[in-house]
């Protein structure tokens, strides 16, 4: 594997900035290497912005931020044909969708319709505009963040795009140490201005090709079977874990592993990314919500209620 030496640089540049957030640093960048795309919930100020431009700031690729606002419009996302009288033509002008880095900021602020903006693109790698389909260059990493939605003035996300969204995250506040420390390093200037780019478009791109190459074991791919069926199979489950769901989870524990610099898959890699991978995409049934069962309960419910393959080290 080639670029381990860039994999920490990448981990320690947005690390400068995100202060305590090991995992959650480590899991966007998973979602990177897989081709996937981020869904970052929390309360406004921990930092769910700033992961994103650091992350971005570490790729020399081209970075794109979307406002979500209550008046937005699809057209602003993925761009509008305008008349040139000069010419007698409609000219495509793309929107800020056509970009390597996305950030869809406050992605629930707005209305179902422009968020469906985002669904052809983030699954299809298209994005159609007047009847005409336009493609989109790879890489293409959308990193979205919301409030929670319960918040005033926020719309929940149809549940067809929150199962594109390979891995979704809950930032947290920080510890005392970890918050003191950042004071000490925003005092003068902010960590994010001394970030240069690690990698770029090119070496991404063979990254993503190197993690996808890494060997899972038949054994692993049953385990992560056995997992989604529990999930369609829960009484506490009105809709379970898709298909595409079991494709994210291999997908996403081989980019784990790769990042571990390992060229195999071991369990302990699924078991650890279940939660961020499935827990998001199980529509619960509603006695569940009065017996205290969350999405992410339910997935380690089922973890702890399924055995573990052996802990060998399974490699061809």
């Amino acid at each position: 594997m080639e670029y381990q030496k860039e994999v920490a640089q990448i981990l320690e540049n947005i690390e400068k900035v995100l202060i305590g957030k090991e995992r959650e640093v480590t899991l966007s960048l998973v979602a990177l290497l897989t081709d996937g795309h981020v869904l970052l919930e929390d309360v406004p100020g921990v930092g769910k912005t700033m992961m994103v431009r650091a992350l971005s700031k570490s790729l020399d690729c081209q970075f794109k931020r979307i406002q979500f606002t209550p008046d937005l419009l699809p057209s602003d996302v993925t761009g509008v044909s305008i008349y040139n009288p000069k010419d007698m033509v409609f000219e495509f002008r793309s929107g800020p969708i056509f970009g390597d880095i996305i950030l869809a900021d406050e992605i629930n602020r707005t209305s179902p319709k422009t968020q469906s903006a985002l669904l052809e693109a983030m699954e299809e790698m298209n994005v159609t505009v007047d009847g005409m389909t336009k493609s989109l260059e790879k890489p293409f990493f959308v990193m979205a963040t919301q409030n929670p939605v319960d918040y005033e003035g926020t719309y929940p996300l149809p549940e067809a795009q929150l199962d594109r969204f390979l891995i979704k995250l809950n930032m947290g506040y920080p510890n005392e140490n970890d918050e003191l420390e950042m004071l000490n390093r925003t005092d003068r200037v902010h960590p994010i201005e001394t970030i240069s780019p690690v990698i770029n478009k090119a070496q991404l791109l063979k990254m993503q090709e190197e993690a996808s190459d890494l060997y899972m074991d038949q054994t692993v791919k049953h385990y992560i079977v056995k997992l989604v069926s529990a999930t369609r199979n829960s009484p506490y489950v009105q809709l379970g874990v898709s298909p595409r769901g079991s494709i994210a989870l291999m997908k996403a524990a081989k980019a784990y592993a790769y990042i571990q610099n390992r060229d195999y898959v071991i369990p302990d890699d699924v078991v650890f990314l279940a939660p961020f991978v499935l827990a998001h995409r199980v529509i619960l049934r509603p006695e569940a919500k009065y017996e205290g069962i969350t999405q992410s309960k339910l997935i380690h419910q089922i973890l702890e209620e399924i055995d573990v393959p052996v802990r060998k080290e399974l490699h061809g």
